[in-house]
């Protein structure tokens, strides 16, 4: 009975630390957005009106129409990338190791750092245009980051580059774990690489696409440094963000309680995401243990 007492007494200043810095904030956000809290807290309940507010905000939908082109497009780049790279390195290649840390070495890096280098990688005054232009290929135009109807696919790009690799080393630990039995079988029956792939590999790693689409759902909609340091909103605010739009409407506009409606919306989409996602895991633990 000691071990389990003591247990408790050293982790409750943590969980009363978490209770009342995450739940409790996340709480005091939920108030906020009844409130009519603008440049000041005014904890006074004021109804819905700030979702009300929220939803016809053209930049709150703006924001949302390119979260919907960011998150397809980034789950989708980083799933085909990461697993083509996972089947490549699956191949027993030399110096595998090697490729390994190359390619997950961006995940390293800050958003912050990525956002900078592609910007500068990305700006046709002193990036790929000018170098292009330099060699004598004057022809050549990449000035996306600047164009409001492209900004937002420069974002998408840097974000490929710096999470592939770690969804490559999801894929990889799945491919690793795959019954080596059935795939020779496979192979003896005289089935193509290619129909061992899609018939018997890659159905067995559902628990990998399944955790590779929440980490990266949830990291799209929590997105902020990479827009940022890439292309800080703009051309204007072509490349607006739901967690830009929350902290221009909190920290600059003074829309405080508009501000908490975005974050509390935020928080339930990636709720929507992540909820079943420790259902699941969380069954199939109980269930294995029992």
């Amino acid at each position: 009975m000691k071990a389990p007492f003591i247990a408790k007494v050293v982790l409750s200043p943590s969980v009363l630390l978490i209770g009342a810095c995450v739940y409790g904030y996340i709480a005091f956000t939920a108030w906020l957005s009844f409130t009519p809290s603008t440049m000041m807290t005014d904890l006074s309940f004021a109804g819905p009106q700030a979702y009300v507010r929220l939803m016809g905000l053209n930049n709150w939908q703006l924001s949302v129409k390119n979260l919907g082109i960011f998150a397809s497009l980034y789950i989708i780049g980083c799933g085909a990338l990461g697993l083509g790279l996972a089947v490549l390195i699956d191949q027993k290649i030399r110096a595998e190791a090697l490729f390994r840390s190359i390619f997950l070495y961006p995940m390293a890096l800050s958003f912050i750092v990525t956002g900078t280098a592609w910007k500068w990688l990305m700006d046709p005054s002193i990036g790929l245009e000018r170098t292009m232009h330099a060699i004598g290929w004057q022809s050549f135009a990449f000035g996306w980051v600047k164009d409001s109807d492209l900004a937002i696919y420069c974002v998408v790009i840097a974000a490929v580059w710096q999470t592939s690799g770690f969804v490559m080393v999801l894929f990889l630990a799945g491919l690793r774990g795959v019954d080596a039995e059935v795939v020779n079988a496979a192979r003896l029956d005289g089935a193509r690489p290619w129909r061992i792939y899609q018939r018997v590999i890659f159905p067995q790693l559902g628990a990998s696409f399944i955790s590779a689409f929440v980490i990266l759902a949830h990291m799209a909609i929590k997105s902020y440094d990479l827009v940022i340091a890439l292309t800080n909103g703009g051309p204007g605010r072509a490349s607006w963000l739901p967690s830009l739009f929350m902290y221009q409407y909190t920290f600059t506009r003074n829309e405080m309680a508009v501000g908490a409606a975005s974050a509390v919306l935020m928080l339930i989409a990636i709720a929507i995401v992540v909820v079943p996602y420790i259902l699941r895991e969380t069954r199939q633990g109980g269930g294995q243990h029992g």
